[in-house]
């Protein structure tokens, strides 16, 4: 049962003289947020509000304390998701948490039910310049995913070897939306939005020589792209880029829902 589920089942409990308010406040209490010990609070009303659910954001915490967090979201949410988790933090919440998913290329591990399936319409594409920029892409893919999207992939076709791209052209007619994946110069975004006829979101990564300064070239290139249709997220942030194309494809249903209503 997902947050908005368990708060209309509690309210209509309290309707039918199941609950009583003194219990139903109890149960309430932390449903805007719940301190976990001293070092967090955990916002379970974030899917109510976004659509998404909070992710836990790995380094700068303990191992400890991502168990205590993640057991904590279990309750209120069927995928709880944290990034950046390196291998040897894994196997010490594995430890803790057996059922713990690890997703060794994205650096994501993540507590998920038996079957998951895609709960939202639309086909999210993700391509990449190179097969150096696989982790970043990988955390994009491996995000939407458990967030309940269709994903296709599409990797290592940069523009130093164009016909890669141009011989897959089907992938980027078949997508709603793109993530488009590049370190080095960090053209590829501005090559793909010149033949899609869907928003394109451009993730520079930090790989690249000296004087691609871990990044920002390739987000200067992305932010000075002549191709119309262009959204830029921050360096290496394939989380990000995997929420906004969410946000993007549950904007478009929604608003096909209205059409038929």
């Amino acid at each position: 049962m997902n947050q908005s589920e368990a708060l209309r089942h509690l309210l209509n409990a309290v309707a039918q003289g199941q609950v009583n308010p003194d219990k139903a406040l109890e149960k309430l209490k932390h449903f805007d947020f719940e301190p976990i010990v001293d070092f967090a609070k955990i916002d379970h009303h974030r899917a109510l509000r976004t659509g998404f659910p909070e992710v836990i954001w790995g380094p700068g915490k303990t191992p400890a304390q991502i168990v205590e967090i993640m057991r904590a979201m279990q309750v209120h949410n069927p995928v709880v998701m944290a990034t950046r988790i390196e291998p040897d933090v894994y196997h010490q919440l594995q430890a803790e948490l057996p059922a713990l998913q690890y997703y060794s290329l994205a650096h994501i591990c993540a507590l998920v039910p038996p079957k998951m399936t895609p709960q939202y319409p639309g086909n999210l594409s993700i391509v990449t310049a190179g097969t150096a920029d696989l982790p970043v892409a990988e955390e994009a893919a491996i995000t939407a995913e458990l967030s309940g999207f269709q994903v296709s992939r599409l990797w290592d076709v940069g523009v130093a070897g164009i016909h890669r791209l141009l011989s897959n052209r089907q992938v980027i007619h078949d997508a709603d939306v793109l993530i488009v994946v590049a370190g080095m110069e960090g053209a590829l975004p501005s090559v793909v939005a010149g033949l899609a006829n869907c928003p394109v979101i451009a993730v520079p990564t930090s790989i690249g020589y000296g004087a691609s300064f871990n990044g920002l070239a390739p987000l200067l290139t992305m932010l000075n792209s002549c191709a119309a249709g262009i959204g830029v997220v921050n360096i290496d942030n394939g989380f990000g880029a995997a929420i906004l194309a969410g946000q993007i494809l549950r904007t478009a249903a929604r608003l096909g829902e209205r059409e038929q209503s």
